[in-house]
């Protein structure tokens, strides 16, 4: 769906993005992670057409975006951060007027006005006027406005963007049911949203980018030192001497807990998962066990990992 070689953007002298390489499949939906000035809204926009690249070249669907810009546009909808709507319009007559500049019948204008509210569950507001509408369902028009010339492409820039957690699952739901039938960018600063709705991520940095992977993959890629916590209820002494004793771990912190259990903080070698072989340990030495748990690195550890200066290192 998308093919982006050595794509470069200058703002006077300064790049934003400089020599983006990447493929994107059909149906996928992909999350553009990166700090405040790494590049994205940059990219998503030369992607969508609103800006022209310095050098380089993009594709979408087979198409140019630069010799064949017209048959690119038919093929996007975007949603820009700001979601700029006329806010002094209604409902209907606006997703109707935007369905005719982007090319629509009269005819089909009304029709995809009506498929597009039910889609969104904007019935309710169909007559009302935008501008006196909550951010929720702003952003509800927004997609219904990128959506209504049924583009195979979505580019949505930080689609969820002062919405409330209510607000933020709503649009996210509406995202995740559109993928497969569309492709979908989007950028987001809430790393968890991301984590669930989409299916692989590229993290920018300072015009670059520093990962492409699935969620899991970039998790596996921070190794395998997954802590394991156990809360067991037995004697500080033989909790102490068996992690000793036990060559597959690496460090222990052993801590009161509640009653006479106590938490145990384990950090295996080599990444092994230590949890069968405690269970089995926990049955075998009748030591009543409360919780046994494995530390995920999550998709914020990764990003922090991926985008921190090399001083930090």
């Amino acid at each position: 769906m998308i093919e982006v070689k050595n794509l470069t953007k200058y703002y006077g002298a300064k790049a934003a993005i400089e020599g983006l390489s990447f493929s994107i499949p059909r149906g996928e939906i992909i999350g553009f992670l990166g700090p405040n000035g790494a590049g994205k809204s940059t990219t998503m926009r030369i992607i969508a057409g609103y800006l022209t690249a310095s050098s380089g070249s993009a594709c979408i669907a087979g198409f140019d975006i630069t010799r064949k810009s017209e048959e690119v546009r038919r093929r996007v909808g975007f949603m820009p951060e700001n979601n700029p709507l006329h806010e002094d319009m209604r409902v209907r007559e606006y997703l109707k007027f935007r369905a005719r500049i982007k090319g629509l019948t009269t005819q089909k204008s009304r029709k995809r006005a009506e498929e597009v509210i039910e889609q969104f569950d904007l019935d309710d507001a169909r007559n009302s006027i935008i501008g006196e509408l909550s951010k929720g369902f702003r952003q509800r028009v927004g997609l219904a406005d990128a959506l209504i010339h049924e583009p195979e492409l979505l580019v949505l820039d930080e689609p969820t963007i002062g919405l409330d957690p209510h607000q933020i699952r709503t649009v996210r739901q509406h995202i995740k049911s559109m993928g497969g039938q569309h492709t979908i960018l989007m950028s987001s600063h809430i790393l968890p949203e991301v984590e669930v709705t989409c299916s692989r991520v590229l993290i920018f940095h300072e015009g670059n980018i520093r990962a492409n992977d699935t969620p899991s993959a970039l998790e596996n890629s921070l190794g395998g030192r997954h802590k394991i916590t156990v809360e067991l209820k037995a004697s500080l002494e033989d909790l102490n001497r068996t992690w000793e004793e036990m060559a597959e771990v690496e460090y222990h912190h052993v801590s009161p807990a509640e009653g006479d259990f106590f938490r145990n903080i384990l950090t295996p070698r080599d990444g092994e998962d230590l949890r069968p072989r405690i269970s089995a340990l926990a049955r075998a030495r009748g030591w009543p066990l409360k919780e046994l748990t494995r530390e995920r690195h999550t998709l914020e550890d990764i990003f922090i990992h991926i985008t921190r200066s090399e001083e930090e290192f």
